[in-house]
């Protein structure tokens, strides 16, 4: 009943976790293959899931001190943004998302774009564009940053706000949507009601101060 796939930030890297998410992968590039237009986002876990499923090394990853930090993004020279969730991107805003602090950092573990590049899987597989990748030949892009933070949380001091920042948040989402829109899938509108989010009520954690404003708890 889907029409694309988010792999969300966390910090699970092994067990049922793992195994859940490599089974979902191999499905989106398995509709992917059959002609089905699938995407798939990935977000600083679920970015660092991929880089370990696809080079086949689960200890691929590199400790960071990127912890509750707003940055800049600084783009890999000559890629070409066409078709990337940055075309969606004004060239007024690029430019301040390389000059202003726009984006969320909040991780331990990541890899860097020389260790990426000198693995044949991970280099075949994904364009470098600067903390975040796009498949060559997929519907797929990671973040090791968090495009969503910036219009949703408020529980952590770094988080940025601005105008700026809000529209970072809302073009890649914007993006996201554009590309499940390709799927071929098409739920019955009964079906789809009745699986909705809005069918479960949200839980305001934001007063503990750790993020994640919302969340759904079933039990």
């Amino acid at each position: 009943m889907v029409n694309g796939v988010l792999f969300t930030g966390g910090w699970a890297k092994s067990g049922l976790y793992y195994e859940t998410v490599k089974g979902i992968f191999k499905k989106v590039l398995a509709k992917n293959d059959a002609g089905d237009h699938f995407p798939l986002y990935a977000i600083c876990l679920g970015f660092e899931l991929l880089t370990m499923l696809i080079s086949k090394n689960r200890n691929i990853l590199e400790k960071f001190d990127a912890t509750d930090q707003a940055s800049t993004l600084q783009f890999v020279k000559d890629t070409d943004i066409e078709g990337t969730v940055f075309q969606r991107f004004t060239p007024d805003l690029r430019k301040k998302l390389s000059t202003d602090c726009l984006v969320m950092q909040n991780h331990h573990y990541g890899i860097s774009p020389g260790r990426l590049l000198e693995n044949s899987d991970l280099s075949s597989f994904f364009k470098v564009y600067v903390s975040t990748v796009q498949a060559r030949s997929y519907p797929v892009t990671a973040f090791q940053w968090h495009p969503e933070k910036n219009a949703f949380e408020w529980g952590l001091s770094m988080i940025p706000h601005s105008d700026d920042a809000i529209q970072v948040t809302q073009h890649v989402a914007n993006f996201f949507v554009s590309e499940a829109r390709k799927s071929l899938n098409r739920p019955s509108a009964r079906k789809v009601l009745d699986n909705l989010i809005y069918n479960y009520s949200p839980t305001y954690c934001g007063r503990a101060g750790k993020g994640y404003d919302e969340v759904y708890i079933f039990t």
